[in-house]
């Protein structure tokens, strides 16, 4: 298998009752969170199929191929994960240990299966959107890192031309000091940063207004 030179991962989980945006569960229930995880899910690749039918387009096509797509999953198998969003993507369970290790996997396989700039998300930002997805695999073009910062303090994208195992340790995951350690270890190595608009993520309570408003 090769992969296209811009390569999209997409990091979600399987929908399971219970097991999933379990910070909302306070407000949602079990299975009411369960449920925004798969529709946050589907609104997210929603966005991604955008961006690649855009650049897939008959103006765009003979310069520019559009990013293969990967779902990193947690949860489910490969088989509900297709049954659930279909074939059009590739499909990858995540691996193990904390996020800084699973991303630094996937970027990995990314790289060594062709890809020459390749860009990580997560389905917590409703206000991802194919034209911001665009935006960070141009930033790629002249950049060595993109990041879209979150106003929590932690990143909603992240993007590289090459594997920099260091962005991925000894960062303090799930606290607001995500995005401040990350451009650290990015400025100590002399890296190329270039930075998205910060957007909001949708993980506590407080934070639901911000999706029903993308619904509306």
């Amino acid at each position: 298998m090769k992969l296209a030179e811009e390569h999209l991962i997409v990091f979600t989980r399987y929908p399971e009752v219970g097991k999933t945006k379990t910070r909302l569960i306070l407000a949602l229930g079990a299975e009411g969170a369960a449920m925004l995880q798969r529709q946050m899910t589907e609104f997210t690749l929603k966005q991604v199929a955008q961006l690649a039918d855009q650049q897939n387009s008959k103006r765009d096509r003979a310069s520019h191929s559009p990013p293969s797509v990967e779902i990193r999953f947690a949860g489910g198998d490969r088989t509900l994960m297709q049954d659930w969003l279909g074939s059009r993507w590739l499909y990858q369970p995540q691996a193990t240990g904390d996020l800084g290790e699973r991303m630094c996997q996937a970027f990995q396989f990314a790289f060594e299966t062709g890809s020459k700039r390749v860009v990580t998300i997560g389905i917590d930002c409703p206000e991802l959107d194919a034209a911001t997805l665009a935006q960070a695999f141009q930033a790629l073009q002249n950049h060595d890192l993109v990041l879209g910062p979150a106003t929590d303090g932690g990143y909603y994208l992240i993007g590289l031309c090459s594997l920099i195992p260091e962005l991925f340790r000894g960062i303090d995951w799930g606290t607001d000091q995500v995005f401040q350690q990350t451009v650290a270890v990015a400025e100590a190595k002399d890296l190329a940063i270039a930075t998205l608009l910060p957007l909001t993520d949708v993980d506590r309570p407080e934070d639901l207004p911000i999706w029903e408003a993308t619904q509306a």
